[in-house]
């Protein structure tokens, strides 16, 4: 079958991938569509630091192919959306509602790919570049059919990542306001988690104004060009001028993330979401954390996949989840090369690879 392989100094399409059946408390899943994040860019470049060779991917969306023992909330023939959590479901963590805490749900990657005889990773639990994957009960999640794929698969990462934030993490109220630094596939559902949260000012700020229109189609009440003005906090003052009441740093730039916490009003906490390198350090005023503000890491939207990507699916059908907007482009997995090329260029929101 086909699949993108990294191995540690090149990314190929290759034919020749296999996959395991699924054991116990696992799915087979036949892939159908997948977006590009940039954390699978991310393994490419180093600045996430991945096993090779690794079968790159985690926000799909497929059709189940067959269960392993034990598994009974899917069976074959249901549609899916995967998350990336392979949590364990019996630890302490899980048990209080915080599976993105659970011990086993990151560090441990599994192969149940081989090539050639000679086996390979598997990327966040879950490797969607691929035709078929075998992922753990807990990551696949029934969503009705009438959802296509190619929005479902952003339900599993950028969706839970980006409004998950908002609801899980932040849990932005009505009334307050949000800075949002970063209009890409997770500033973009940012936007629209605080839409949906019912926050009155929504600040949208990036250097590229051509994200203009998008990030007020998903629910930017104001646009800040970071490119065109001198000093950015300035600017997003003019619109709040005591501060936000939360901020999500998108990006992964320190600098940026220090923007993030100068923009914060008395009691604002700051959401970090990008992924700077994992080496990298950030640095801010002490004394201006002193009126009760925060900063908050944030792992996959503080999400609880079972429960969100159902509530997510269930927002779209009833239009107030925009999914449909965020597919830029599809592409066949053939032509991964140029979805990556074009995502890391930033000239789509979301890039979808298709099997």
């Amino acid at each position: 079958m086909r699949g993108v392989v990294f191995d540690g100094k090149q990314t190929q399409v290759v034919d020749d991938l296999e996959v395991r059946d699924p054991g116990p408390g696992e799915v087979l899943v036949g892939i159908r569509a997948a977006g590009l994040c940039h954390s699978d860019l991310s393994v490419i470049d180093g600045t996430i630091p991945f096993p090779p060779p690794v079968v790159l991917g985690h926000e799909g969306a497929g059709v189940v192919e067959a269960v392993g023992a034990g598994v009974t909330h899917v069976a074959p023939g249901d549609h899916v959306s995967l998350s990336t959590l392979a949590n364990c479901g019996a630890c302490a963590e899980c048990d209080r509602g915080r599976p993105t805490m659970c011990r086993k749900a990151i560090g441990m990657p599994g192969q149940p790919f081989s090539r050639g005889g000679s086996p390979l990773y598997q990327f966040a639990s879950n490797s969607a570049f691929a035709e078929r994957t075998v992922v753990k009960a807990v990551q696949a999640v029934k969503i009705p059919e009438s959802i296509p794929f190619t929005s479902a698969a952003l339900i599993g990462c950028g969706v839970l990542t980006g409004v998950g934030a908002v609801l899980n993490r932040a849990r932005v109220d009505r009334g307050e306001s949000v800075v949002v630094i970063g209009s890409g596939g997770i500033g973009l559902n940012v936007l629209q988690g605080a839409r949906i949260a019912g926050a009155t000012k929504i600040v949208a700020v990036d250097a590229n104004p051509a994200k203009e229109a998008v990030a007020r189609q998903f629910g930017a009440t104001h646009f800040i060009d970071a490119s065109a003005v001198p000093d950015t906090v300035a600017a997003v003052k003019e619109v709040l001028p005591t501060g936000a009441d939360h901020t999500f740093e998108c990006v992964g730039n320190v600098k940026l993330i220090r923007q993030a916490v100068d923009l914060l009003d008395r009691h604002g906490q700051a959401v970090l979401l990008g992924v700077p390198g994992f080496t990298d350090e950030a640095s801010f005023l002490v004394s201006s954390l002193y009126l009760d503000k925060s900063i908050l890491g944030c792992r996959y939207g503080s999400s609880r996949p079972q429960r969100d990507i159902a509530l997510y699916a269930e927002l779209y059908q009833e239009g107030r989840l925009l999914l449909d907007e965020l597919v830029t482009e599809t592409y066949p997995i053939e032509d991964f090369a140029k979805a990556a090329d074009d995502a890391h260029h930033g000239r789509v929101a979301r890039g979808v690879l298709t099997f």
